[in-house]
């Protein structure tokens, strides 16, 4: 399917991508540039001419998907890096641009924009460090917040992830609304039911021996695996004998996650997967009687659409973006409340009606949402920003 911007006589746009967040994250960030950059090339060709640019330190290289796509590179540490990007702004000096190829417009994927002469587009992902500032190191939330503001309002155009996000960004920022654009996230095709077999090898790859529940996020204090923990003890503590499996790498904060388990006598019923292969997440996620959202921010949420394309049933907190990507295919908690949490999944796990139905109400939500369409939409912003620093 075409862009919007396709056929009315325009020349494709040159667009520079930073493609660092595939290159050196595997989390929800490095997703989202990955797909968005293989959508773009595949897709958008004719409104598009694309090239990335990554910092290459530690010999990091492109993912597979998108290492034909042509590419530039600066070679800094990820501090000197991340400090050289924010003194480009305050000095408004355009070092970075001399690596890159002569026009277009800019892409920052993530909350990183360098200074720019050319025309500049930010995806915000969501502004957690102002509304949670405790879920952030101190270093972190003090960097975020002197540079924020200055990338906001430097972007030409801003791409908000969540109607959520695009409030957090008029709210606390004043941003001026026709600058933010709304552009869903997308799931990938690969993302579909697992047959038994599927899930059988994927619970013998990871030791699980159990029926289960399933988490799916970095462990940090905001994706409140605490919460999932109590409900859990609740639930065992029943005669209920389900395991509670935690697929992520740690992020910040994640000692206090684990002492969690320890405190509530849990060791042997959570799995700490660790980061799973794509490949193995649709069984993952098709192999579960529930997965668990109860996150207390999230700027999308792109772990519910995947688990409800592979049929599993979907509770989640009613926090920021989620009711809007979950839509009526999931039961919504209080992320606050364990027993509420515990009170959902056991009405999951105790009315086999309830559960089939939002099998198939989750499959058919995520079927709204593809990385096409959020490619198309990401071309017609370029635009935008390209008219407007012109």
């Amino acid at each position: 399917m075409p862009s919007r911007s396709a056929g009315r006589g325009q020349s494709p746009l040159p667009v520079v991508l930073d493609a660092g967040p595939a290159v050196h994250q595997r989390a929800g960030l490095a997703r989202y540039t990955e797909r968005l950059a293989s959508a773009l090339w595949q897709n958008c060709r004719r409104d598009v001419d694309l090239n990335l640019f990554y910092n290459s330190h530690s010999g990091h290289r492109l993912p597979a998907p998108i290492a034909s796509i042509p590419a530039r590179t600066v070679r800094l540490r990820q501090y000197p890096w991340r400090l050289g990007a924010l003194a480009c702004q305050l000095l408004r000096a355009p070092v970075v641009e001399r690596r890159l190829p002569a026009s277009g417009v800019f892409h920052a994927t993530e909350h990183l924009l360098p200074w720019m002469t050319r025309p500049a587009v930010m995806t915000v992902h969501d502004l957690i460090f102002e509304r949670f500032p405790q879920h952030h190191t101190l270093a972190n939330r003090a960097f975020l917040r002197v540079a924020m503001p200055l990338f906001v309002r430097r972007a030409d155009a801003i791409i908000a992830v969540s109607q959520h996000t695009r409030r957090d960004l008029l709210d606390l920022y004043a941003t001026p609304s026709q600058k933010v654009h709304v552009v869903d996230e997308g799931i990938d095709e690969h993302f579909r039911q697992a047959d038994a077999g599927e899930v059988r090898r994927a619970r013998e790859n990871h030791s699980i021996r159990r029926p289960y529940l399933l988490m799916v996020g970095t462990l940090e204090p905001r994706k409140n695996h605490a919460l999932a923990f109590q409900a859990l003890a609740r639930l065992k503590a029943e005669g209920w004998p389900h395991s509670l499996v935690v697929v992520g790498g740690r992020g910040w904060l994640f000692e206090a996650v684990q002492r969690q388990v320890e405190a509530l006598e849990l060791t042997g019923d959570v799995i700490f997967a660790g980061a799973v292969p794509d490949a193995d997440l649709p069984a993952l996620y098709s192999g579960a009687d529930c997965f668990l959202m109860p996150s207390l921010y999230e700027g999308f949420g792109i772990p519910v659409l995947e688990a409800m394309a592979c049929g599993a049933p979907v509770v989640s907190s009613k926090a920021s973006s989620l009711p809007y990507v979950a839509g009526d295919a999931a039961l919504f908690i209080d992320p606050l409340t364990a027993q509420a949490l515990a009170e959902a999944v056991r009405q999951v796990l105790t009315n086999p009606e309830l559960a089939a139905a939002m099998r198939a109400n989750g499959v058919r939500r995520a079927s709204r949402f593809c990385w096409q369409r959020t490619a198309q939409e990401t071309a017609d912003v370029y635009r935008v920003a390209a008219a407007r620093g012109s």
